[in-house]
């Protein structure tokens, strides 16, 4: 059980949330991730209208010939954006690398299991299914605390 305790400030000095733990265990880690993700937001186009995407609505991003893309539960988005540009913002997220060409959502997984050649297989809750490349299978472990 944690104790929470709430200052309101005035507008002009800076907030700040402090994390007092006797150790960081999964679900400090969780808090901590939700607090950091909160409401932040990537931007996506679609029929050439631009979008903001809530980042916890990602289940993964792709880059195929050059473009990026951003894959909802029902919707596809393309971005700008590089995979580098992705990653770099999106750390601290529940978002990481998996492959070369992708950037996956752990908190949208169902399933992990073992795969040919080291690899690792994403069941999402979505029904579909993503490999982890085998230089990314260690992250991913020590991600969902394996």
């Amino acid at each position: 059980m944690f104790k929470v305790t709430v200052t309101q400030i005035d507008k002009d000095q800076e907030q700040e949330i402090v994390v007092r733990c006797h150790t960081i265990n999964s679900e400090v880690v969780s808090i901590m991730e939700k607090l950091r993700q909160g409401d932040a937001v990537t931007l996506g186009t679609k029929d050439g209208k631009t979008f903001q995407i809530p980042i916890k609505d990602i289940y993964y991003i792709e880059s195929v010939d050059n473009k990026t893309y951003i894959y909802l539960q029902k919707d596809v988005y393309e971005t700008k954006l590089k995979l580098y540009e992705l990653e770099e913002q999106l750390k601290g997220t529940k978002l990481f690398r998996c492959a070369k060409a992708m950037i996956l959502n752990i908190g949208k997984i169902r399933s992990v299991s073992p795969s040919v050649n080291s690899r690792f297989e994403a069941r999402l809750i979505n029904g579909e299914t993503v490999i982890i490349s085998r230089q990314y299978v260690k992250s991913l472990k020590k991600l969902l605390g394996m």
